[in-house]
């Protein structure tokens, strides 16, 4: 039969991958399984006999592919769960980051409700003015935080965009194969 070894590399996510794939023939045209494949490398060789490409069998050439395309569907299959558990942290961090800051806000209108009652049941005009200062100054802390609590959800989509487009950037893979042999092969 015959046999055609090839490497085939991808790069994405700033990693580098090398992958060699066997295609075998026998004589009468059955696909051989890699794993049989690999195991004729252990045998004891006797005579060596190229094939020139003019007389290679094309269906190996298609099995090489047909291998890495499923090695290309594989690596962007386990991009995609990379990409969820990026996106998961973030979202994890974004929500931690809003909780925080509503309960501040929320915090701070118990106090201006604490205020506004000190300042209703105050006797005298000074207790009343002093009781308003407070309320203004509550009212302007809550002000800060809501905006805060803006800001930090402008700062997550900001993140978020940045992260995709690391990613589309880094899920641009590289691939490529490299025929290492090809040979004829007979047991005896």
């Amino acid at each position: 039969g015959e046999i055609i070894a090839s490497l085939f590399s991808v790069e994405s996510l700033d990693q580098a991958e090398d992958h060699i794939i066997l295609a075998m023939l026998s004589e009468d045209g059955e696909v051989i399984d890699q794993e049989i494949a690999k195991r004729l490398f252990s045998l004891t060789v006797k005579e060596i006999m190229p094939i020139e490409k003019k007389t290679f069998n094309c269906k190996l050439q298609e099995i090489i592919d047909s291998t890495a395309n499923l090695i290309t569907k594989n690596i962007s299959e386990r991009n995609a769960k990379f990409f969820d558990a990026e996106a998961q942290k973030l979202d994890s961090w974004a929500d931690d980051i809003k909780l925080a800051l509503e309960r501040e806000v929320k915090d701070v209108d118990k106090l201006i409700k604490e205020a506004k009652r000190s300042a209703i049941t105050a006797l005298t005009l000074e207790d009343k003015l002093i009781c308003q200062k407070q309320i203004k100054s509550l009212e302007s802390q809550r002000s800060e935080k809501r905006k805060a609590l803006f800001d930090a959800q402008d700062d997550v989509d900001r993140r978020r965009e940045q992260l995709i487009m690391q990613i589309e950037k880094k899920l641009e893979k590289k691939a490529g194969s490299k025929e290492l042999f090809r040979i004829r092969w007979r047991l005896n």
